[in-house]
């Protein structure tokens, strides 16, 4: 995940970022420090993000453009207007947060060797989630565990992390039904991170890190 010849700002114990027009073309903009609830929260609140594998320093992101949703733009195909009608999926929220992000960790996913939810990630999100800014959305099928998602909520904006799925449409139902929910409740987006096609299908789209920073800042 390291891009050659970019030059690197490694961070000390104090808690703060370079600014983040200073990353690297791939969105690379800091090494080193720790996942203690201040830093992490001081990174989103700032639209940087940790991603990195357990065998690397922390690597801190700040791509430009963003993916990101605005609530109301998030799109329900004809599919998914079905699954809604036949009350195949219940959803809950913060019952299992753990356990969300053990299947994020475990499920496998194209194009990537292992996962980046390292145990020092987890306990970094279940120190976030104790505190109140972490949270979960689970899918049910009956009484079963079968997709969700999780990320850090900033009272207007909700930065997703991770999300998985067990049953067919299953994490898409999480996303929708987490999109539409917060969209009532005003919040002004959902910062998505990088592009996915599979994000794209839902709603999502890429903006300048600009705008994502003004907005989230605003």
């Amino acid at each position: 995940m390291l891009v050659e010849n970019t030059p690197l700002h490694f961070l000390s114990k104090r808690l703060e970022f370079p600014p983040v027009d200073t990353a690297s073309e791939d969105g690379l903009l800091a090494v080193g420090g720790d996942l203690s609830p201040e830093r992490l929260l001081l990174a989103y609140k700032n639209g940087i993000f940790p991603w990195f594998n357990d065998d690397s320093l922390i690597l801190w992101w700040a791509p430009d453009p963003r993916m990101v949703l605005f609530p109301e733009k998030v799109k329900v195909s004809k599919s998914m207007r079905k699954v809604f009608r036949d009350g195949i999926f219940t959803l809950t929220q913060n019952k299992c947060f753990e356990e969300v992000m053990d299947y994020c960790a475990q499920i496998e996913r194209k194009g990537q060797d292992g996962t980046w939810i390292t145990p020092e990630m987890k306990t970094a999100y279940m120190d976030l989630y104790k505190k109140g800014y972490a949270r979960s959305f689970e899918v049910w099928e009956d009484g079963e565990l079968v997709g969700g998602l999780y990320g850090v909520d900033l009272g207007h904006v909700f930065c997703g992390e991770s999300m998985f799925s067990l049953r067919s449409n299953a994490s898409k139902f999480a996303f929708i039904k987490m999109a539409q929910e917060l969209g009532e409740k005003g919040y002004k987006l959902i910062d998505c991170q990088v592009h996915t096609n599979h994000l794209e299908s839902l709603g999502a789209e890429l903006i300048p890190r600009k705008e994502f920073i003004k907005i989230l800042q605003g």
